[in-house]
């Protein structure tokens, strides 16, 4: 909706038609696979190697019929086997914001490749990325992994070490890669139970976590009050359920309580980095304990890195024993190597920089705007939120408050009937919520683009 107006009510409200739905799926697969014969042959051969069909589980999930198969990618672009040309607004899920390919991380990447990719020895290039994430975040000293998820699951370890406390707590609806304690959500009763989906739980996820709601800071209080809990891991703002933004005073709520109970407080930017250089973090000033963030940092290159304040660096190096250090449960023989931090100096260094985030979130504006504007003439009650370079419409009138409100409001059916109508009109939308990222490399004329496939679909579904 156009932000400050009310939704439409009564009979101008238009209700979803299930049929029509189905039936337009059924047509925009059927066209799918017309267009895309050289992607089929190879998912036929791939069936026979890898399981599902898929190198990984999650891809999956693409609405059509198959997967595409990727012949190239540049700048906001992806091009297929069948010779179709797509506007990237999925952009690897976050992990190609830097745009892909671009020219500052290959050259670098290239230099590296031919000096040695992993010595088990630091960088100068470590040292600059460090001292820059300190000045982004405003935590002076750092660490790098491969994945985000290492960051997470290395930062609990530290958390729980460094306090002497069993449990961690996280949002309900949270996500942060795939650390075991992180896969819990609140039940019908308000209990903590294992997430739907959490295939084989090393351990009843309520035996190690705590769980609240978003925007919720008296749930908060209540869960850290016994001072068991040695953690709180957020994301800033809800990504990954879908946008859900914190209210005002919520994150200094968040700060004041967990400084309060000793509580260590994790910031996880991987995705919320879309709000600027800094993250959520950087932009409004907060002060987290310690900060994660993966993906975009190495324009495509896996890496990612966790940082932590002077004193929790104190307690870390109080509670770490030299001899122990190779087998204390945190690192692995590819963490920091050579090759990552290059990418890192260059993406941070010459791509994703303040001036690049100057042309994204005016770019992601203009999309959340073309997308208000089609819901407005067309009397749909649905809503648009946005998150710096990051914009996403929800399946509900108003923006959600928490993650549970967010996800009851969620359609899958509806979801996947979208994304496979933009991905035959040369748009890819990531494909597990709604959710448009800018790169550098997106135009104006890639977000008008969107906004001209968004209104045919709405017209297609609601007449």
């Amino acid at each position: 909706m156009i932000p400050g107006s009310s939704p439409p009510s009564g009979d101008a409200v238009k209700t979803l038609d299930r049929d029509r739905l189905a039936a337009l799926m059924a047509s925009e697969q059927a066209d799918f696979v017309d267009r895309h014969p050289k992607a089929a042959a190879l998912h036929e051969r791939a069936r026979r190697s890898l399981l599902a069909g898929v190198p990984m589980n999650w891809m999956v999930k693409w609405a059509g019929a198959f997967p595409l198969y990727v012949a190239d990618a540049s700048g906001a672009h992806v091009r297929d086997v069948d010779g179709h040309d797509y506007i990237d607004f999925s952009l690897g899920d976050t992990g190609a914001m830097a745009g892909h390919g671009a020219a500052p991380t290959i050259a670098a990447v290239e230099r590296q490749l031919r000096r040695g990719i992993t010595t088990m020895l630091p960088t100068e290039d470590a040292i600059w990325a460090g001292e820059e994430l300190g000045r982004r975040f405003g935590l002076p000293y750092w660490q790098f992994t491969i994945t985000a998820t290492d960051a997470n699951r290395f930062s609990l370890r530290l958390c729980r070490a460094i306090t002497g406390r069993p449990l961690v707590a996280v949002h309900d609806h949270n996500y942060h890669g795939t650390v075991d304690e992180t896969f819990a959500w609140l039940g019908p009763d308000g209990a903590v139970e294992s997430r739907r989906g959490n295939m084989g739980p090393q351990v009843d996820p309520a035996t190690t976590t705590r769980v609240v709601p978003f925007n919720d800071l008296g749930a908060l209080e209540q869960v850290l009050a016994d001072r068991q809990v040695a953690a709180l891991l957020i994301e800033p703002a809800l990504t990954n359920v879908g946008i859900v933004l914190p209210e005002p005073g919520y994150l200094d709520g968040v700060r004041e309580l967990t400084r309060r109970y000793g509580t260590v407080l994790i910031h996880d930017e991987t995705h919320t980095i879309c709000a600027g250089p800094g993250g959520v973090t950087g932009r409004d000033g907060h002060e987290p304990d310690m900060l994660v963030v993966g993906k975009t940092i190495g324009g495509g290159i896996p890496v990612a890195t966790s940082g932590m304040s002077a004193a929790i660096a104190d307690r870390v190096a109080a509670a770490t024993s030299l001899e122990d250090a190779d087998v204390n449960g945190i690192g692995g023989t590819l963490a920091g190597y050579a090759l990552s931090l290059a990418a890192v100096r260059a993406t941070l260094g010459e791509v994703l920089t303040a001036e690049a985030f100057e042309r994204m979130i005016p770019r992601a504006e203009r999309w959340a705007a073309g997308v208000d504007d089609v819901l407005a003439r067309q009397a749909v009650p649905w809503h648009v939120t946005r998150l710096g370079a990051r914009a996403e419409y929800h399946f509900m009138p108003t923006p959600p408050r928490t993650g549970a409100e967010q996800w009851a409001n969620g359609d899958f059916e509806l979801e996947r009937f979208l994304h496979l109508w933009a991905m035959n009109r040369g748009i890819l939308m990531t494909p597990f919520h709604n959710m448009a990222l800018m790169s550098p490399a997106t135009s104006e004329a890639d977000v008008d683009r969107h906004t001209e496939v968004f209104e045919a679909a709405v017209r297609a579904l609601f007449g």
